[in-house]
Order: C-alpha cells, then sequence, then structure tokens
C-alpha cells in the first residue's frame, strides 16, 4: 500500500484527490495548515479514511518531522493562498508560504524521503501576459501578480530540483478548475451560489466586475486525475492542464441563471469598483502534451460544471431553508 502526502487536502482540489488516491487503495495522510483557521467541510466523504497531520510551510524542522514520520511515497503540494488578486494584500506570507514553503519541502524530500514523487501545482498565472495564445510549456512566463511571481519561484525550484537531484518532481499548470467545492470568494461559485439564492427568494441582484473576462474553465475532479498521472509514470515531467476553450462570465452567468428558469439580466449588475486593477489577459491552455503523454483528458463539459454546481448550491440552501439556517456571502 503507497502512501501519498496530501498538502492542503482541506480545499477543493485537495478534496477530490484524497478520495482519487483512497479509490486506489492509497493511505492517504492530509495535511492542513495549523497556524490558519480552516474547514473540513470538503473531507465529509473521506472522514475517517485519512490520517489528518497539522504543520506550517514556514517552518522547515516541521516538514522534516512530517516526512519522518509519515515516509510518504507521493508528496501532493495543493498548499497555498489561492486567491491572485487578494495576493497582494499579502506579498511577504504569500511569497513565505507560496514560494519558499516549497523550497523548504523539497528540502526536506531530499533529506528524508529522496525516493518519493513530488507533485508541485503551478498555475495558469505563471504566464500572466501572455506572449503567444494558447499557452504550453514552452511558453515564456509573465506572472503579473504576487500569487503568480511565487508560484514561478516554486516552479523553477521544483525543476532544478528534478535536475540537480535527479528527484522525481513534477508540476502541473493548471488553468481554472472549479466545482462545488469551490471557495465562496470564487467568482463561479459566487455567480452559481448567488443565482440559488435568488431562485429562493433570497436575494434580488448579484454585483460583479467585468462580465466579458474570458476564462478556461474546467472541473477540479477531473485535474486531481491529471495530478496523479503525472506521478505514475517513468520520467517525471512538468505539463500544461485545461481544456483549451474559454468561456466569458457572462457565459458562466447565463447558464447559471438558466438552469433555475432564470434571466441573468434581470438580476446581475456590472459594477465598476469591482473589476480587478490588472485583468489577466487571455491565458487559454494548449492541452496537447498531457492529452497525448498522459492519455488524460477533462470528461465534464462546461455546461455541465455550472448545472452541477449551481445544483449543489441549489440543494444546500433548500436543506438549510428547511433546518431555518442560512449561509451567505456579501455581493
Amino acid at each position: 500500500m503507497k502512501t501519498a502526502l496530501v498538502l492542503g487536502v482541506d480545499g477543493q482540489d485537495g478534496s477530490y484527490l484524497a478520495e482519487l488516491l483512497l479509490g486506489k487503495g492509497y493511505q492517504v495522510v492530509g495535511w492542513v495548515p495549523e497556524a490558519f483557521p480552516i474547514s473540513l467541510h470538503n473531507l465529509q466523504n473521506v472522514q475517517g479514511r485519512i490520517t489528518l497531520a497539522a504543520g506550517d510551510l514556514a517552518l522547515q524542522d516541521n516538514l522534516y518531522a512530517c516526512l519522518e514520520e509519515h515516509r510518504p511515497d507521493e508528496i501532493y503540494n495543493l498548499a497555498a493562498p489561492s486567491a491572485p488578486y487578494a495576493s497582494w494584500d499579502a506579498t511577504v506570507l504569500v511569497g513565505d508560504i507560496a514560494g519558499l514553503g516549497v523550497a523548504r519541502l523539497l528540502e526536506a524530500m531530499r533529506l528524508i524521503v529522496p525516493a518519493a514523487r513530488f507533485y508541485q501545482a503551478s498555475s495558469s498565472e505563471l504566464f500572466g501576459d501572455p506572449v503567444e495564445v494558447p499557452q504550453s510549456e514552452t511558453t515564456p512566463f509573465r506572472p503579473r501578480n504576487p500569487y503568480g511571481i511565487a508560484k514561478l519561484y516554486a516552479h523553477w525550484m521544483t525543476v532544478r530540483y528534478r535536475e540537480r537531484y535527479n528527484l522525481f518532481c513534477a508540476s502541473g499548470i493548471l488553468y481554472n478548475h472549479e466545482s462545488p467545492r469551490r471557495g465562496l470568494d470564487f467568482v463561479t461559485r459566487k455567480i452559481s451560489h448567488f443565482a440559488a439564492r435568488i431562485k429562493l427568494g433570497l436575494e434580488y441582484e448579484l454585483h460583479l466586475g467585468n462580465l466579458d473576462a474570458q476564462r478556461d474553465w474546467g472541473f477540479a475532479g477531473d485535474y486531481v486525475e491529471a495530478m496523479w498521472m503525472m506521478l505514475n509514470r517513468d520520467i517525471a515531467e512538468d505539463f500544461v492542464v485545461g481544456t483549451g476553450i474559454t468561456h466569458s462570465v457572462r457565459e458562466f452567468c447565463q447558464l447559471a441563471f438558466a438552469c433555475l428558469d432564470l434571466d441573468y439580466q434581470d438580476y446581475v449588475i456590472m459594477d465598476p469598483h469591482l473589476f480587478r486593477p490588472i485583468e489577466t489577459q487571455q491565458l487559454v491552455a494548449n492541452p496537447r502534451k498531457a492529452k497525448v503523454e498522459l492519455g488524460w483528458e477533462p470528461r465534464i463539459s462546461f455546461e455541465e460544471l455550472v448545472q452541477q454546481m449551481v445544483k449543489a448550491d441549489l440543494q444546500a440552501l433548500s436543506a438549510s431553508q428547511a433546518c431555518g439556517t442560512d449561509f451567505s456571502i456579501s455581493t
């Protein structure tokens, strides 16, 4: 039985990955940050089936101890502050955790479990203001925010540890991927959540920023399969993972509200105050390498993803209404 250490197991990707690994017979150790409050809501399906370990990517000795105790065969680093534009409000913290934290983790792996296989969650934010569309593994990196810059440091450290120490280290350059487990502070979940609330009469309008912003959106459950595939092949390499198709925020709204027999134009207000100060340029994946060499393909379509998120929010909100409770987010 293999042991996998999943850092950030409480997040969207971490929870789907834990379920995937358990289904493949792994023993899963889920790492969660001890310095920040977390919710274990996403882990309801694996409760009692994984081992939880608390730690801190800012503390080298903490990482040594974790790897010494659990001796993982595979390490998946999904732990990092994940809101690119919010990273301007915490540049030092983001750099320390998303950047230097990966260097600390790689060094711990080198010294404690050098035979382990390591996955680093890179991001399309590495490309930032891309020089070409779509982007592939050979596209130059041009990050535009502290999150992307920290991720770039982590990405290159992963590459260099692979080359210098002959460790099995792979990076997945993942494009936007969503699910009903996406945080309420992300635009996709904000849309699905508010569409459901409006349907139930709990809200009457939704304020959003640029409705014409384009994203390459896929389903998180599909993307964690690509992570596992990267670590279960003969050679460690880096892969771009995405759908290769972009959709606008407006399209997401249109589909989300249509799921509930509503017209988004009656409820959605484009608010200039919510526009990003530096809007991401057209980030769209060229996933050819992942398709050819990993055999990976996204299985859930954009339309199915939106419907899945809206239905999940409607069900959760209806249940909370029936219990006389409510949960909401600000516009």
